[in-house]
């Protein structure tokens, strides 16, 4: 098999706590270390991370690009046209890779010449209780619907995968990520992807960690601007891009308006009871199979409703700003909540 060549383009803003142990995993990949090249694109952090990256340079397998406007889809494309190898990774700083990492992405490139991605497994790590939770909650198809790269289920093509590896010819066709995204500019990217004839194969041997964020709090703002820029990018392109995103909308509609229209009739009421008492045994029945304990049952189950409901009211503020109202994005979703 030839070895392609690989550049590793991380997005990074105030992760001294995080960026050494995912660059210590580039370098420690069993792969020719010469095919490989880590590209740090830091939004001008303010605490020691471009000390810790500093300290890397001496090893010629990491570079520093400046991002002055200190946004994911912007530091990409730094990244992106900084680099000339083969295959462009894309790498979140709170990530870490197993070491047949790269081996395991040329192997399945080479054997699915028609894929312009490649792409795994992501496993959870958890610093926290609630992070636990959380992380259960988001490996569960009742909490994220048919995200493979999530739950695990199965190798084989899918819509998006995280941490893609692209072919560099890619880019030359589809064009860059979107700029104008703060979020989803990878499910953006792989629709388009799709649109020019490549496809995204998953393969499970392609395993990564991801330290998954402690408080449900920063869970749900981030999954509400999740909900949020999925709509803009369907304005973008006009069409839905996954059916799955609408199920979190429809959700949050039920919530409310059958609460409303419970009042109306007592039909209604037990209708809209029986509706709730469903969704709560399936997700008690998910809960117990992600946790393996009925003892930690609650608060899994509570993951999924702030998963369900913060991506749900995101999405219909989306449709209220950029269908009804036809504005562009707010400032306040601007800022990301990492």
């Amino acid at each position: 098999m030839n070895y392609p060549s690989f550049a590793i383009v991380i997005p990074c803003l105030n992760e001294e706590a995080y960026i050494a142990k995912c660059i210590n995993s580039i370098l420690q990949q069993n792969y020719p270390a010469e095919l490989i090249k880590a590209y740090v694109v830091d939004g001008m952090s303010a605490d020691k991370t471009r000390e810790v990256i500093a300290s890397y340079f001496d090893s010629g397998k990491v570079v520093l690009v400046d991002n002055m406007e200190r946004i994911t889809p912007i530091a990409l494309n730094l990244g992106i046209k900084a680099s000339n190898e083969d295959i462009v990774m894309i790498l979140g700083a709170h990530a870490e890779l197993y070491p047949d990492h790269l081996e395991n992405l040329a192997r399945h490139l080479a054997q699915h010449p028609d894929a312009g991605c490649v792409g795994g497994i992501i496993e959870n790590e958890y610093e926290t209780e609630t992070s636990r939770f959380i992380g259960l909650a988001m490996g569960s198809s009742f909490g994220v619907g048919n995200a493979h790269f999530r739950t695990g289920n199965r190798d084989g093509y899918v819509d998006t995968v995280a941490f893609g590896a692209y072919r560099r010819e890619v880019f030359t066709k589809a064009g860059y990520f979107d700029e104008d995204l703060v979020r989803n500019q990878d499910d953006e990217f792989n629709f388009r992807l799709h649109q020019h004839g490549f496809r995204i194969w998953l393969g499970r041997d392609v395993r990564s960690k991801y330290f998954v964020r402690g408080s449900f709090a920063k869970l749900f703002k981030q999954y509400f601007q999740y909900g949020y820029w999925k709509v803009y990018v369907n304005k973008k392109h006009k069409t839905i891009t996954t059916m799955r995103q609408v199920i979190p909308a429809l959700f949050v509609v039920f919530i409310f308006a059958g609460f409303l229209m419970s009042f109306a009739h007592p039909v209604l009421a037990v209708l809209y009871f029986i509706a709730w008492f469903l969704y709560l045994f399936a997700g008690s029945y998910a809960a117990v199979i992600a946790s393996g304990s009925p003892m930690q049952t609650p608060k899994v189950i509570w993951a999924f409703f702030i998963l369900h409901l913060s991506y749900g009211s995101g999405y219909l503020e989306g449709i209220w700003h950029f269908i009804i109202l036809g504005r562009k994005p707010l400032s306040r979703h601007r800022e990301l909540s990492r």
